[in-house]
């Protein structure tokens, strides 16, 4: 019997999985112009984020940070965009949303990997960017460095932090 969720990231086509915590998957997007762009979804279904347990959200926090961090190691990124955006999801009818966020890098220089250069020229505004599939061997070697950066231990929990 075919898992229902499993179907369903699959139709979304988030990406390549890089790795799964308790409550999210990370892909890395199909849409590379700013290298290490990834989906972040919840690896449950639920329609909106008013449906996030704490849990959940504790972890996402945890993830952020983490993800970030590897990021920034990997191609020296100038700053993040996130955004949980679901608006295809009404296109269908019936809807048929799902929760994930869009964590897209942004670089106000070149970045240049495994003999690519990759540019991100509307940095700073919201322009629309020209799709930019990679070629297997390429996405493979971006998910092993994402991978081989993400911190093991765990940041102080938010309780600690006031």
């Amino acid at each position: 019997m075919e898992c229902e969720y499993c179907k369903k990231l699959e139709k979304y086509n988030f990406g390549d999985l890089i790795f799964k915590t308790k409550h999210w998957i990370v892909y890395l997007a199909p849409q590379q112009s700013n290298i290490g762009t990834c989906v972040v979804a919840l690896n449950r279904h639920a329609e909106d984020l008013s449906s996030l347990t704490r849990e959940e959200w504790l972890e996402f926090g945890e993830l952020v940070y983490k993800l970030e961090f590897s990021v920034k190691q990997c191609f020296d990124v100038t700053m993040y965009n996130w955004g949980s955006l679901m608006n295809a999801s009404y296109l269908e009818e019936p809807p048929d949303p799902h929760v994930h966020w869009h964590f897209i890098p942004r670089y106000n220089h070149e970045v240049e990997f495994d003999g690519l250069v990759f540019e991100d020229p509307y940095f700073g505004t919201m322009k629309p960017r020209l799709f930019r599939a990679l070629p297997d061997r390429v996405r493979s070697k971006i998910i092993e460095i994402i991978k081989t950066n993400i911190p093991d231990k765990e940041i102080r929990s938010y309780e600690s932090m006031n």
